[in-house]
Parts: C-alpha cells; sequence; structure tokens
C-alpha cells in the first residue's frame, strides 16, 4: 500500500474526502516527525510505538578495496509493533 492507497483507504473507512483524509494522513505523520525530531516515542496503543535509537559510531570496509572507513554516529527511527498489530497480522 502507497500513500495514495492509505488516503484512499482512510477516505473510505472514515467517511472523508479524500482531500481531508489527505490532510489527515500528512498531519499524522507530521507529527510524527516532529515528535521524533525531538527525542520523543510516539506510543499509539495496540497499534506500536515509533521511537529514535542512537547508533554508535564505527570502522566498516570498503567492499571493492577493503580500505577501513569511518561510519559516523547517527540517530534512527525505529517502530516496534504493539500486541494488537501483531495478533491482527499472525
Amino acid at each position: 500500500m502507497n500513500k495514495n492507497e492509505l488516503i484512499g483507504a482512510v477516505a473510505d473507512t472514515s467517511g472523508l474526502t479524500k482531500a481531508d483524509a489527505a490532510k489527515a494522513v500528512d498531519a499524522l505523520f507530521d507529527a510524527v516527525t516532529a515528535a521524533l525530531t525531538k527525542g520523543d516515542e510516539v506510543r499509539l496503543v495496540g497499534f506500536g510505538t515509533f521511537s529514535v535509537a542512537k547508533r554508535k559510531a564505527s570502522t566498516g570496509r570498503n567492499p571493492r578495496t577493503g580500505e577501513p572507513l569511518a561510519i559516523k554516529a547517527s540517530a534512527q527511527p525505529k517502530f516496534k509493533a504493539g500486541k494488537t498489530l501483531k495478533d491482527a497480522v499472525n
């Protein structure tokens, strides 16, 4: 499912117009992004938790030359599915 299909599904389920559903989906994405940018978690009970994980700096290797490369520390978004979502999928 891509973003347009998600917007269509939200519009069909909620009775909103596709334009209003698009605004709602974009607002959700913006709110989650803003919270993660601040370092907060977003917990949606039954669905899952969005969080930010810190990755330490490390040394890797260039596969072609075998030369060592410095990999910078970074923050990565993570998602952990909730029990209700896991049960629905299985």
